[in-house]
């Protein structure tokens, strides 16, 4: 719970208020208007309480994460020291838990993936189409000419 009472986290928690804030105020400055007489100010005043309500689920699923990131963490922490003292030392690439929760080598990082290689197969025979090298000189054609219109090409 301490991680959400940080300086970055305590500017989020301003700015989602503020928001929220502002933008009821403005749906209902927009209500008052439309009542008034203003027959496009009712799409607004539905308008700005719908951005205050997607502000505070944005907030609520930020904060889901960031717990949920340091318990998943301190999970990971508690059963690779189990782990670690089951098998009386630390192996290679693995550093030892610190008081203090050091940093860690042995957890993969989260939202870091391997990439994915996707192999290039030749369609064609290798054989150049007769249209594709056509294609190409005309695009040869108008970057050798820049100011050419497309109708001017003589081929």
């Amino acid at each position: 719970m301490k991680r959400l009472w940080t300086p970055a986290w305590i500017a989020r928690h301003v700015a989602m208020v503020v928001l929220v804030i502002s933008f009821l105020g403005l749906g209902w400055w927009q209500l008052s208007r439309a009542a008034a007489g203003n027959a496009i100010s009712w799409g607004y005043a539905v308008e700005w309480p719908v951005f205050a309500g997607f502000v505070v689920f944005v907030w609520w699923r930020e904060v889901r994460h960031a717990l949920r990131a340091v318990t998943s963490v301190d999970g990971d922490a508690s059963a690779s020291a189990s782990r670690a003292h089951l098998a009386g030392s630390a192996g290679p690439g693995v550093t030892t838990i610190g008081a203090a929760g050091a940093a860690r080598t042995d957890l993969p990082r989260p939202g870091i993936r391997r990439p994915v290689r996707v192999a290039r197969i030749s369609v064609g025979s290798g054989v150049d189409d007769a249209e594709l090298a056509a294609y190409n000189r005309y695009l040869s054609w108008l970057n050798a000419n820049p100011g050419a219109k497309p109708g001017d090409y003589p081929g």
